[in-house]
């Protein structure tokens, strides 16, 4: 493959990572901040910079994670993904042994980027006061399940890493540990929330903080299942399969052994049972031995739908604060005479009026 048309240090991950640093140091003495460092690349187009781009090569890639029988009878979404341009693609030896190690040669400058900005950090003595967090929004199928990209709810595309550095002495004990836990991006939020000391405002934020984990915290009552959520209404599958742009949706409820999909528009389920196919090979979403499985996974989406979704920007304290009140300031709802109401809310409202001085309106 050829170079990237750019000098290296031109490219898009040493340009973001001198940014962050220029950010770090205009943000010295300033108080608490947070950076979001999000890297473009490892995406396509797939334009490697040298020395990156001849780096790897088709000889070092690992197999393909994908079995014949996804082809046969597939889930209807599942087959316009496995048939549109990118899953074409992403089906042949040939683009798998190109893209894949110039894929590599771009997580190799993220690698190294990343060192160039840890350094810093440790010179500048950051490394004592910041969390650092280490994630992706999503993964790459990179041919594994006849796929490219990110669009269904496979491990290669859900599961994405998530390493956390925290300098806050209580999590000592847990360094170089791992956590096995049912976690969603959204409980990035409410960490950051209390590693900078506010309180988490969870009417607003759905996340749960990780805190517990980070510190070592025994029988902590976590969530039982995770959620995923994709709109396809953009694509060409979405009309493909004849649907309304709000028919165009999945949906996802994975817990410790099962993974389930639910999409929209009249279509049966995917569920697949990690445990016994940690590969993800066979769809159970049609087994008869999985009615009560399946019908789980249902309930669980139905409570999530019902989670408090509509109430956002009021917080439960504000609400309690508000409740009643209204009689000390001569407001009464409901009443019929002063009979009904405590003398102490009327005394200042009832006798005979008082007159008023003549030059008076």
């Amino acid at each position: 493959s050829k170079p990237a048309n750019i000098a290296e240090e031109d490219s898009e991950t040493p340009y973001l990572t001198s940014r962050i640093i220029d950010f770090l140091e205009e943000s010295k003495d300033k108080g608490p901040w947070l950076c979001h460092a999000s890297f473009i690349k490892p995406h396509w187009p797939y334009i490697v910079p040298a020395p990156y781009h001849n780096m790897y090569g088709h000889n070092q890639i690992q197999p393909v994670v994908r079995h014949p029988s996804e082809r046969d009878n597939p889930h209807p979404v599942y087959a316009q993904f496995q048939n549109n341009a990118i899953g074409q693609a992403f089906s042949r030896d040939e683009v798998l042994e190109t893209v894949i190690p110039a894929y590599m040669g771009l997580i190799k400058q993220c690698d190294d980027q990343l060192g160039r900005l840890l350094e810093y950090m440790e010179r500048a003595g950051r490394m004592e006061d910041t969390m650092i967090v280490l994630t992706s929004d999503h993964g790459d199928y990179m041919g594994d399940h006849w796929l490219g990209e990110k669009d269904l709810f496979h491990q290669p595309s859900v599961k994405v890493p998530l390493i956390i550095y925290d300098p806050d002495e209580a999590a000592n004990g847990t360094r170089g540990t791992v956590v096995d836990a049912l976690v969603e991006a959204i409980d990035l939020a409410p960490t950051f929330v209390e590693a900078s000391g506010g309180v988490v405002a969870d009417n607003i934020l759905e996340g749960r903080a990780l805190t517990p984990f980070l510190h070592g915290k025994q029988n902590i009552n976590w969530r039982e299942f995770a959620i995923s959520e994709y709109d396809y209404s953009a694509t060409p599958m979405c009309a493909n399969l004849n649907l309304e742009p709000r028919e165009a949706r999945l949906f996802m409820v994975a817990d410790e052994r099962y993974t389930f999909m639910h999409a929209e528009g009249g279509f049966r389920p995917m569920l697949f049972d990690r445990q016994e196919d940690p590969d993800e090979f066979f769809d159970l979403g049609e087994s008869e031995a999985h009615t009560a499985v399946i019908a789980e996974m249902y309930d669980r989406l139905a409570r999530w739908g019902r989670r408090m979704s509509q109430r956002t920007t009021i917080s439960d304290v504000e609400i309690e604060s508000r409740r009643g009140g209204a009689e000390e300031v001569g407001i009464f709802i409901g009443v019929f005479d002063e009979s009904e109401v405590d003398t102490k809310y009327t005394a200042s409202l009832t006798g005979p009026s008082k007159k008023r001085p003549n030059n008076e309106t």
